[in-house]
C-alpha cells in the first residue's frame, strides 16, 4: 500500500500497486466502492497481466483518509488522484474508471493531460443532474446531516444490492453524501464536453441492459469509441469480465 497527501491538513489518498511494464494502468472505482474489489480480477486476466497496475481509492472511500472538511467534488477527487499519480511518478497512464470514477478520470485527463494517455470509462456520468434512477440520486435526496446523523445512510444501505452495500458501508457517510452531491452537480464545462474535447484514445463502455447511451453519436464524432457490452448492466466488469478485459487491453 502506498499513499500521497491530497490536502493542506496532510490527509492521504492510498492505493495498492502491482509491478510491471509501463505505461501504468490506473483503476478508479465508482461512488461508494473500492478499486481492488471492482478491478483486481480484471487486472489478473491473461491479456492484462504484466502491466504496472494501481488500484486507487478516492478520498472518503476504501483505505483512503476521509477528512470532514473536504469538498468531495469531482474536481476535488481528480486533484487527489493527480496527487497519487505524481507521488507514484506515473505519467501517460491508461486510466480505467467506473461510474463516478470514470467522471473523475475525465476531469483528470482534461486538467492534467500529462498524466493520461488513454481513457477507458464505464458508464461514467457525463452530465449534471442524472436520472432519478441513478444511485447518486437516492443519496443526494437527503440533506447532509439527515443522511449522516438522521438514519439516511442506514436506509440507503438497506435499499442497495449486496455488492454495492459491501463497499458502501466502508465509505465515510459524509464523504459519500458530498461525493453524490458533487456527482449530481457535475462540472463546468460538463464531463461530456471535456470527454469530447480530449485528443487521447477514449473508449466508453455501456452495458447493454442499461439502454442506449445518450448523445453517443456526438461522442463518436469527437473520436471516442462507444462500445455496448452484451450481457452486462452498470457493473460491466462483473457482468461480462471477459469483454471488459478485452476492451481494457484494446483487443477490439
Amino acid at each position: 500500500m502506498r499513499e500521497a497527501r491530497f490536502d493542506a491538513r496532510g490527509s492521504h489518498v492510498r492505493w495498492t500497486e502491482s509491478g510491471g511494464t509501463e505505461p501504468a494502468r490506473v483503476y478508479v472505482h465508482g461512488l461508494g466502492a473500492a478499486s481492488t474489489v471492482y478491478h483486481a480480477h480484471i487486472a489478473a486476466k491473461p491479456e492484462l497481466v504484466g502491466r504496472r497496475s494501481l488500484f486507487v481509492d478516492l478520498p472518503g472511500h476504501g483505505i483512503s483518509d476521509r477528512p470532514a472538511d473536504f469538498g468531495y467534488t469531482l474536481e476535488d477527487h481528480a486533484q487527489a488522484l493527480a496527487a497519487a499519480l505524481d507521488e507514484a511518478q506515473v505519467t501517460d497512464a491508461e486510466i480505467v474508471g467506473h461510474s463516478m470514477g470514470g467522471s473523475v478520470a475525465i476531469v483528470l485527463a482534461y486538467r492534467r493531460p500529462d498524466l493520461v494517455s488513454r481513457l477507458v470509462v464505464t458508464e461514467a456520468n457525463l452530465d449534471p443532474n442524472p436520472p432519478l434512477t441513478a444511485g447518486s440520486s437516492g443519496i443526494a435526496a437527503y440533506g447532509e446531516e439527515d443522511f449522516v446523523e438522521g438514519g439516511g445512510h442506514a436506509r440507503v444501505l438497506e435499499k442497495v444490492g449486496p455488492t454495492w452495500a459491501a463497499t458502501m458501508r466502508l465509505t465515510d457517510p459524509r464523504a459519500l453524501h458530498r461525493s453524490a452531491i458533487g456527482l449530481m452537480a457535475g462540472t463546468r464545462p460538463t464531463m461530456r464536453h471535456m470527454l469530447m474535447a480530449l485528443s487521447v484514445d477514449r473508449v466508453y463502455l455501456q452495458g447493454a441492459s442499461s439502454g442506449e447511451l445518450l448523445g453517443q453519436d456526438a461522442l463518436i464524432s469527437s473520436g471516442a469509441r462507444v462500445v455496448t457490452v452484451p450481457g452486462a448492466g452498470h457493473n460491466v466488469m462483473f457482468d461480462n469480465a471477459d469483454a471488459f478485459a478485452g476492451e481494457v487491453a484494446g483487443r477490439s
